[in-house]
């Protein structure tokens, strides 16, 4: 039987020049655009060759008897992952969070094309590395970090994975009323919402509202763990403000709306591409069976 040859996917989003011809349909319509808000083109411009020209460095560096694809951002819900396939993505942390949802155990790199403009705590990697990062992944021999993914699975069979964090709530961010029930204790609330977060999550929303709230948890990247934190509960005499943060490992978080419209689960920060939380419907958040493989070295 022939050995099928690994793939490198190279995942992408599109650039803030490539956004704005998309926009103003011209260069020049673009140029006028931000000269008479004080800004540069030519700034923009240059940040695009230069992404342009690590994603060149990048495919260059693929062995010549691989396969290669890209993907960009919008097409990940279309795009067909295959298992040998070895992801690449180019860009900022983001793109590692978009990707993650749609992979099953195959190993992701994640480039940083401008260090001196993205943190890179997931796309950490130079493009110079991946000469050697790329066979040394296929071949399962480059060292990973397993990262936890968070889980929702609806009362009607839908599921929505993430990287970092889930929320519910009304998607106006504002009343969102619910039933919660997490290791033992229930309430009715009303609040702005709740999100169960990742420990790779903990970078990000859970961190802002953990300090906020000082109900901050100490969850590990790959441990088999999430955090939920609900935001700004309101007491009433209908509604209860007790449950408000916790570690799940072993349980899971049940969340029943009261919300006769507006109610929405959405992933990763992705509010357009959220599934329905209307009255009477239940999901139930925890930690994910499948796992991240980010390579890191």
């Amino acid at each position: 039987m022939a050995v099928i040859a690994p793939r490198a996917v190279f995942v992408i989003r599109e650039t803030d020049y490539e956004a704005l011809l998309a926009r103003h349909a011209t260069r020049g319509q673009a140029r006028f655009f931000l000269g008479s808000r004080g800004q540069n083109l030519a700034e923009v411009e240059a940040r695009h060759a230069r992404f342009h020209a690590v994603l060149a460095q990048a495919r260059a560096a693929v062995p010549g008897e691989w396969r290669q694809a890209l993907a960009r951002r919008g097409d990940l819900d279309r795009f067909l992952f295959a298992p040998e396939d070895v992801v690449v993505t180019v860009g900022q942390d983001g793109l590692v969070a978009n990707v993650a949802k749609y992979l099953r155990d195959q190993p992701v790199l994640g480039v940083n094309p401008a260090p001196d403009l993205y943190d890179g705590a997931l796309a950490r990697l130079a493009v110079e590395r991946l000469g050697a990062l790329l066979p040394a992944s296929a071949a399962g021999a480059a060292p990973v970090e397993r990262r936890t993914l968070v889980e929702a699975v609806l009362d009607t069979g839908q599921r929505l994975l993430a990287l970092n964090e889930i929320f519910v709530g009304h998607r106006s961010h504002q009343s969102a009323r619910y039933r919660i029930e997490a290791e033992g204790a229930a309430e009715d609330q009303s609040s702005s919402g709740l999100i169960v977060a990742s420990g790779t999550g903990l970078t990000g929303w859970a961190r802002s509202i953990g300090e906020a709230t000082r109900l901050t948890l100490g969850i590990g990247a790959e441990e088999s763990a999430v955090g939920y934190w609900v935001r700004e509960p309101f007491p009433s005499v209908a509604t209860g403000t007790t449950v408000r943060a916790g570690k799940l490992a072993g349980t899971a978080l049940s969340i029943t709306s009261r919300m006769n419209e507006g109610g929405v689960v959405f992933a990763d920060g992705i509010e357009q591409d959220f599934i329905a939380f209307d009255w009477g419907r239940r999901v139930e958040l925890g930690p994910a069976a499948r796992r991240l493989n980010l390579v890191v070295a």
